[in-house]
């Protein structure tokens, strides 16, 4: 088998040392098994090959070989040629001790400023996982992924599109964005306005990296995506919770915050507010909009899941009405796969440069061949396919999933089945049955964002999101019902303790 990358022992071997090359080769490979660089089952390379990196003869490897396997660091098959042992001579340590027995991790000796762990949630085998609403992969065809990435490929060495091109995206899938933009949501610009990111959350972060400094304020709604929070935060801004209502976020405590303070920038999910799915009426946009003007501040609208709308058509982005106000943020990985990791931004030509700029300080620029890709999937009319048959898919699943909360669950929660979206926002009358789930999740091997991941400060709420779209109806009644196990765990608790 041909091993991917060039083996070196990790201490040279010195011919001129009083040690036989032999032991030498022999000792370092002691060193490199014990200290971890060496794994049980981890292949070695030829004799040949080895004594042709060091220099040495063959003869010299063949005898180091044979000593490790007769002391048990080595074995060997025919097939399979050197490998290290599965069954070592003695314990191996992968982590250095103390002098005392301990394993300690390991840390660096210089100082450096822990970033927090990221509130995500992901798939996690043999758990079951409600994700924050994440499309189902499986719904895309691997056919139609597979032509997209072979002509993207074809057009790219045509074209010299597998060099460095411009940080701000592809012209390709910019013009088609630009398009779709202005056909189907109103907003109008052209390649120049729109930036390529990977994922809205990258575009959050360009975002807060030109417009925030650090002591600016940020007003966000009161539940929110905490990642988007968390990138604020990075760029040194003070984040505040704004009170949400059945109408989208309470523009009146906006105007009074702007009264109060310099608000730089206020982040909104208008369309189907995350977490909690409602949408922000219009004429709350509007003033938001006037409101912008007046005190100076960036309407950041992410527009995450446009596409998934079931019961009526939706409102045209806030973006379309004032794009010289509104930095506005999108993505393909709601539409097509997460894995793809391709978003946008729509914004006046100097801000999109800014981003672009910033962008280019750590990434230099995207990823030319998946960006070509999608924008075979768009000119190919298979993206539009595509979201035709998942939304008909997803709104089955999204029938079915409010009748299994309901039939498992029943006044233990309340909920409205989403005019939109892909996720469920699930609150508790009884706080207990809420702390019951969150308590007994784990021994159901249920996974879910915490209830209180969503809250910002000082305003207060707790729920869960609940995915369904990445999970088949006979996935979600497995989930359901382990969420309804969690509950009852701690119903039967509290009656145990009353008896």
């Amino acid at each position: 088998m041909l091993r991917p990358w060039e083996f070196s022992l990790s201490e040279d071997i010195e011919p001129r040392r009083d040690t036989p090359i032999y032991l030498q080769v022999v000792h370092a490979l002691i060193r490199d098994i014990r200290r971890g660089r060496l794994l049980p089952g981890s292949i070695l390379p030829s004799t040949r090959t080895l004594a042709d990196a060091l220099g040495v003869n063959r003869k010299t490897i063949v005898l180091a070989y044979d000593d490790l396997v007769a002391q048990g660091w080595l074995a060997t098959n025919g097939t399979r040629g050197t490998f290290v042992s599965d069954r070592l001579p003695e314990p191996v340590s992968l982590i250095p001790t103390d002098g005392h027995g301990a394993n300690p991790p390991p840390r660096p000796d210089y100082l450096f400023r822990a970033a927090p762990e990221p509130m995500i949630i992901f798939q996690e085998k043999p758990n079951v996982t409600f994700d924050d609403g994440v499309p189902d992969y499986r719904l895309l065809r691997t056919s139609a992924l597979t032509y997209a990435y072979r002509t993207a490929l074809q057009r790219a060495t045509r074209v010299g599109g597998l060099s460095y091109g411009d940080p701000m995206g592809s012209m390709d899938l910019r013009q088609l964005i630009a398009e779709m933009l202005s056909t189907h949501r109103g907003v109008i610009g052209t390649p120049e306005n729109i930036c390529i990111t990977r994922g809205s959350q990258m575009a959050i972060f360009l975002a807060s990296r030109i417009l925030l400094a650090p002591g600016d304020t940020v007003l966000v709604e009161g539940l929110s995506y905490a990642p988007a929070r968390d990138a604020f935060v990075a760029a040194g801004a003070d984040v505040i919770g704004v009170r949400l209502d059945s109408e989208g976020v309470d523009v009146e405590e906006v105007e009074r915050y702007c009264r109060q303070r310099r608000v730089r920038a206020v982040y909104v999910t208008p369309h189907h507010q995350f977490p909690t799915t409602v949408s922000l009426k219009a004429d709350r946009r509007s003033r938001l909009l006037d409101l912008a003007g007046r005190f100076g501040f960036a309407v950041l609208e992410d527009d995450y899941d446009h596409e998934f709308h079931y019961d009526s058509q939706p409102l045209l982005p806030m973006a379309s009405y004032s794009p010289h106000r509104s930095i506005y943020i999108g993505s393909t990985s709601k539409l097509l796969v997460p894995g793809l990791r391709v978003g946008y931004v729509a914004a006046p030509k100097e801000v999109i440069k800014s981003m672009a700029n910033e962008a280019a300080i750590v990434d230099r620029q995207g990823n030319t061949l998946t960006e070509l890709a999608v924008a075979e999937l768009i000119k190919s009319g298979e993206l539009r396919r595509h979201a035709r048959k998942a939304l008909q898919i997803y709104l089955k699943r999204r029938d079915a999933f409010a009748a299994s909360l309901q039939n498992a669950l029943g006044d233990l929660i309340e909920f409205s089945a989403p005019s939109g979206g892909l996720a469920f926002w699930v609150k508790f009358p009884d706080p207990s049955t809420l702390d019951a789930i969150e308590e007994n999740a784990a021994s159901q091997g249920l996974r879910f964002l915490p209830s209180r991941s969503f809250e910002t400060p000082p305003y207060q709420g707790r729920g869960l999101r609940l995915g369904f779209g990445s999970l088949e109806q006979s996935e979600a009644e497995e989930a359901i019902w382990r969420l309804y196990r969690a509950a009852e765990m701690g119903v039967k608790r509290v009656s145990s303790m009353r008896r």
